[in-house]
């Protein structure tokens, strides 16, 4: 009976923290599930189909990465109470705060276009018009916007999540080899040799694992939920099991690609699908469908940064738990982005492309600025606390920061001039 007792106790302890976890989980999930967007899911399928499994191991040497810089964005959110827009004004004059929130704000607009071009190029594979595809997602985006609740936005989004990992079992139904997958993309290496395109593919997997939105989007999303510092070790795993699947789900991506079209010229996830069917019908139905889900995950998420942001700057109320009513600007911010960025993809001849590569060179512009806004706010012992970043803490986050900022300075260059590096 005492072992009974025992049991049923340990069990409703578990089941306790179980439950106190759904409850804070969230926004690290859907932070890290929305960082593979569009172009998140064309950067996998391309590499796989131009290495193989080659990249693996560099794939799994990102999760660190993720985990650990946006783990400081929940630490900022829970202590301050404010975005990080906010934080950086308040932290660094009002010079550095409109230079972070302008440069957000464009690249946040011009991103979210490329959401629109993975979501209609998406649905054009199974005859949907494009604007009938920026119609229906700015009144899905709409509807769950309006609901007046940050649960229920979160809810829907989770499910969207969810669809996101439907390229795990993609993988399994392409019967890949997995003693090839161990030999070939566990061990470190560069095939070909470190050269301009393998070079070029390092940095673009960079640069969809962290990206500025994610820092203000995550914060914004703990000071919205209203976590408190006693949720922080919770909101650590949300952001931990969200860093997992995300490269979770760039490694299976890239074993899909790697084992059925490598050597192929395949340049986006769409015409990877379009290869795909006429191998694997389902599979490559299944990668469209993920190609919609990552580009919707990540425009409902982009959107929300932009909005959160400027709402904390002006002072305008910006929750999702306001009603349109009271929060008329936040919502207007919101829906303006939306809905410019959906109308450009359908503009005739609009240079897609250009604008593709023009947001991954302002992206990685900006993303230094912001790591260095963050580790700072993070020892400002005044404002943190005792959860301020410790030596440990700061010797991974400020390694991890100027890797990235070589990293993706090298990678902007390298767009620029793309015959420096021969």
């Amino acid at each position: 009976m005492n072992v009974f007792a025992k049991s049923f106790y340990e069990y409703r302890r578990v089941m306790k923290a179980v439950k106190l976890f759904l409850m804070i989980s969230g926004p690290g999930i859907i932070v890290m599930l929305a960082d593979n967007d569009a172009g998140g899911i064309t950067t996998y399928a391309a590499t796989g189909a131009n290495y193989g499994y080659h990249l693996i191991w560099f794939l799994a040497l990102l999760l660190p990465v993720a985990y650990y810089v946006q783990e400081m964005t929940v630490r900022l959110g829970a202590v301050t109470k404010r975005g990080h827009a906010e934080a950086i004004f308040d932290g660094f004059g009002p010079f550095w705060g409109w230079f972070s929130l302008l440069d957000l704000f464009l690249v946040d607009w011009l991103t979210l276009v490329t959401e629109f071009i993975g979501m209609t190029t998406a649905l054009s594979i199974f005859h949907v018009p494009p604007y009938l595809t920026v119609i229906g997602v700015c009144l899905v985006m709409g509807f769950m916007v309006i609901k007046g609740r940050y649960w229920t936005w979160e809810k829907i989004a989770l499910i969207f999540c969810a669809v996101n990992l439907i390229y795990i079992p993609c993988a399994f139904m392409v019967k890949p080899s997995v003693s090839d997958i161990l030999r070939q993309g566990i061990i470190p290496n560069f095939p070909g040799g470190f050269n301009n395109q393998i070079f070029f593919f390092l940095m673009a997997n960079i640069g969809t694992t962290i990206a500025p939105w994610m820092i203000f989007f995550q914060q914004s999303a703990v000071v919205d939920k209203s976590l408190q510092e006693k949720d922080i070790i919770w909101s650590k795993i949300d952001t931990l099991v969200g860093s997992f699947f995300t490269v979770i789900v760039a490694i299976f991506i890239v074993i899909v690609t790697g084992t059925v079209l490598k050597g192929q010229p395949i340049e986006s996830a769409a015409q990877a699908s379009q290869a795909l069917m006429k191998i694997n019908s389902h599979v490559g139905t299944f990668l469209a469908i993920g190609l919609f889900d990552a580009g919707f995950l990540g425009a409902i998420c982009i959107s929300l940064a932009s909005s959160w942001a400027f709402g904390e700057v002006f002072g305008w109320a910006h929750s999702l738990n306001n009603k349109i009513k009271q929060a008329p600007w936040f919502y207007a911010i919101y829906f303006l982005t939306l809905i410019t960025a959906g109308i450009v993809v359908l503009i005739p001849g609009a240079p897609l492309i250009m604008i593709t590569l023009f947001v991954q060179v302002i992206a990685v512009t900006l993303l230094p600025a912001a790591l260095v806004f963050l580790i700072l706010l993070l020892n400002d012992e005044k404002t943190m606390g005792k959860l301020k970043n410790n030596l440990v803490q700061n010797i991974i986050s400020v390694t991890i920061v100027v890797g990235i900022i070589i990293l993706s300075t090298l990678y902007a260059v390298s767009a620029i001039f793309p015959n420096l590096f021969k």
